[in-house]
């Protein structure tokens, strides 16, 4: 069983001779544009939704619909995402990583310029779903070409290698969106979405390689890809990252939803300065992203990185309750915006520890394991998008009460399914 600190390539070519010791292996290099547009892939989703969250105010005046339904947009583009991925994942398992993504990456265009001519929050609902349902396979095919690339300390790197680069994007987008509202409506958010995508989908086209080869493909059906999920579910490590990783991404999505309403309607922001905010936010998740990767990693084990994560997440959406709740009375703006900027700092730490520490457990099915890893993400999310409008957009209490149940919960999961620190926690098992 290797070591957490083990670091072992893919790629025959690129490992050696089988009789090579590992340690003697060289990690296999993907180069700089095939890391950027993996990086643009990680992109997707919040280049979905956090281009769009300035306009979420604006949805409900010209589509005359309350709150809690243009909150569902949100809701049905991860609801999409969650269930694209277990058909995109299972598909790059049988079909190879190029065919699969690029043809969610031309559905994804296409329903793209639908939301930006809906004419009713009905139909942009519907849009949405199929917008999600299209992107999730450049959402779980860049995972599984990670995973077909690196193991170990070398995929944790580079995750968050990817955070950085998909970092850029919450950290742009809102600042965009919130510039596109200055010269047009909520539907020119979606026109550069499409332009965006198509530019995407060229780009993989033209320079994104073939990392799966033939030999190593799944020539089963829905059959073979359901008995391969229910291999690695079985694995009671893999279901607690994934689970983990899952709740914590429901606490980082309560922030997603809520908080155009937190920021703008009860602190009085204007929808540019929710954009700073929550690119300075953004900035605190990639820069944590690149200390794990460049500090942490290597040198404290990942699970217990994880797990301080989570205490940090816990510690943050508790400070936020009792602010909330008006424990120490009307605080304004700024501290809300402190504690709201350590939960989403801590996700540089939680979120790529947990998908690397889950797909360290897998290595011949790395296409349904990142297809589980952001299903289980993306539907968790999913649940917690509604309820953190539940009590209307004038209280703050529903987003803080999800966002620290969900950590709990994601603390319970790594703590009584992962047993960390047992030395079994980093090892191959779920498909070995």
């Amino acid at each position: 069983m290797p070591e957490q600190g083990a670091s072992t390539p893919h790629i025959e070519q690129a490992a050696g001779p089988e009789a090579e010791p590992a340690a003697a292996r060289t990690v296999p290099r993907t180069g700089l544009l095939v890391t950027l547009i993996l990086g643009g892939l990680t992109a997707t989703p919040p280049l979905a939704m956090d281009m769009y969250l300035p306009s979420l105010p604006e949805v409900t005046k010209s589509l005359h619909a309350p709150a809690a339904t243009v909150q569902l947009t949100l809701t049905a583009c991860l609801l999409g995402m969650a269930l694209g991925q277990l058909v995109a994942g299972p598909m790059s398992d049988r079909w190879g990583r190029r065919r699969p993504l690029l043809t969610g990456l031309v559905a994804y265009v296409v329903s793209t310029v639908l939301c930006a001519f809906a004419p009713t929050v009905e139909s942009l609902v519907a849009f949405r779903l199929a917008q999600g349902l299209a992107g999730a396979a450049g959402i779980v095919i860049a995972r599984a070409v990670v995973r077909d690339l690196y193991d170990g300390v070398a995929m944790a790197r580079f995750f968050s290698t990817l955070m950085l680069i998909g970092g850029v994007a919450p950290i742009v987008a809102p600042l965009i969106g919130g510039q596109i509202l200055r010269v047009t409506d909520w539907r020119g958010v979606f026109v550069v979405l499409t332009v965006v995508g198509t530019v995407l989908t060229a780009f993989v086209w033209a320079k994104l390689p073939e990392t799966l080869p033939a030999g190593e493909r799944h020539g089963g059906g829905v059959g073979e890809a359901l008995h391969s999920m229910r291999r690695l579910l079985a694995d009671l490590p893999f279901t607690g990252f994934m689970l983990a990783g899952g709740f914590a991404f429901a606490a980082l999505f309560a922030y997603i939803s809520a908080s155009p309403f937190v920021i703008q309607e009860i602190y009085g922001a204007s929808p540019q300065t929710f954009s700073l905010l929550f690119g300075l936010n953004s900035v605190g998740l990639v820069v944590v992203g690149q200390i794990n990767g460049k500090v942490l990693v290597g040198r404290v084990r990942l699970d217990r990185a994880l797990g301080a994560g989570l205490l940090v997440v816990i510690t943050a959406a508790t400070a936020l309750l009792l602010m909330s709740t008006g424990v120490f009375g009307d605080v304004g703006l700024a501290p809300v915006a402190a504690a709201l900027f350590v939960l989403m700092s801590a996700m540089g730490v939680t979120l790529p520890n947990a998908q690397a520490l889950a797909l360290m457990r897998t290595k011949h099915a790395a296409g349904s394991a990142s297809a589980l890893l952001g299903t289980s993400s993306f539907l968790i999310g999913a649940v917690a998008s509604p309820l953190v409008g539940i009590a209307g957009e004038h209280t703050a209490v529903p987003m803080a009460v999800v966002q620290l149940a969900a950590a709990l919960v994601a603390l319970a999961c790594f703590m009584g399914m992962c047993r960390p620190g047992n030395g079994r926690t980093s090892a191959e098992g779920a498909d070995s």
